[in-house]
């Protein structure tokens, strides 16, 4: 833990002038998501809204970390809701994800010339098999040819918009590997969004690895509240859809994750922390219970619709870990309970 933070690894923007004008007066009140994502928070921000910490509104400046930033509901949302943010860190083991962030941050127009030229190539085939293999040719090109930072940035948001349910599913080697997903019509190039999101992340620190890394970046002598949005433990053998990045995040990780959250903890960060409910799904499994006892252990009500089964879709409990107790406000009744 260093009592001084440090500058971010992918390389902050420079905060100048105008940048802090945007923030601070909401520029970009309509910034969200500009990509799908597995297990996206968007759905659960109303319920996350009155379980924050309650002090967070009241403070003068805090510091605000994700982690696992994965499509920035949260991330976006904070920024939005509480201009007393001072300073942002996000991060993401996707090295594909986080240059995203970084190209919209910082080349948003470039973007949006390389998005709208494939656009409107794709938007020309016609039929299901040529649009087809316009994807599986992108896809190729994608995993095993060199491209800059924005013609890369546009093939990832490219492939996220006309794959299968938006998922992000990478092999053994790094390869992008989600089937071609049957969309009549897709939105490829949202420059609103981009440019929205852009002003947003103006004032934001990126960080892409490990997520023990942003332990150096908290200051012992600001207030910091960090989410963790980590890769859902498995209810079962099957309900997985694989990597997310090729490395496995299996039970050690979690259990190297949870000791990371108690250390935190006692460094005074206020946090909370998601993951799937496998004790209502299986009574006997008490992983988390037992991994996270001595924190407060509340749950919220998702939506899903990954499975390739649509009998298995539907509504179903995530946990929500907390280290503090006083939150924003009580939450609506058969919205949340606790264990």
């Amino acid at each position: 833990m260093k009592g001084k933070a440090k500058s971010a690894g992918m390389g902050a923007a420079p905060f100048d002038i105008f940048r802090i004008f945007a923030h601070r007066t909401h520029l970009f009140i309509m910034a969200k998501p500009f990509i799908k994502w597995v297990g996206g928070k968007t759905q659960l921000l109303a319920q996350f809204d009155g379980l924050l910490p309650y002090e967070l509104q009241e403070m003068e400046r805090f510091t605000y970390m994700e982690p696992f930033v994965g499509g920035g509901a949260m991330l976006f949302h904070m920024l939005h809701r509480f201009p007393n943010i001072g300073r942002v860190v996000i991060n993401d083991v996707n090295p594909n994800l986080m240059t995203a962030y970084e190209v919209i941050r910082d080349t948003p127009e470039r973007l949006i010339a390389e998005l709208g030229r494939m656009q409107a190539e794709y938007r020309r085939l016609e039929g299901e098999e040529a649009r087809k293999a316009y994807y599986l040719d992108v896809r190729t090109s994608y995993n095993t040819e060199r491209h800059d930072a924005v013609v890369r940035t546009g093939m990832f948001i490219f492939l996220n918009r006309t794959c299968f349910n938006g998922l992000h599913r990478v092999n053994s080697k790094g390869h992008f590997n989600v089937p071609f997903g049957r969309y009549a019509n897709p939105t490829i190039c949202d420059e609103r969004v981009i440019m929205d999101d852009s002003r947003a992340l103006q004032p934001v620190e990126m960080l892409c690895g490990d997520y023990a890394r942003i332990e150096q970046l908290v200051d012992e002598h600001e207030h910091t509240f960090i989410y963790f949005d980590p890769p859902y433990r498995p209810l079962n053998a099957t309900s997985s859809f694989t990597s997310y990045a090729k490395e496995d995040f299996d039970d050690a990780e979690q259990i190297r994750l949870a000791r990371f959250f108690a250390r935190l903890s006692q460094a005074g960060c206020r946090m909370m922390l998601s993951n799937s409910d496998c004790r209502t799904h299986n009574p006997g499994d008490t992983f988390f219970e037992e991994l996270y006892a001595g924190f407060i252990i509340g749950r919220v009500y998702a939506s899903r619709n990954v499975n390739s089964d649509p009998s298995k879709r539907g509504k179903l409990t995530e946990i929500l870990i907390r280290n503090y107790e006083r939150v924003a406000a009580a939450p609506a009744r058969n919205e949340l309970h606790f264990v």
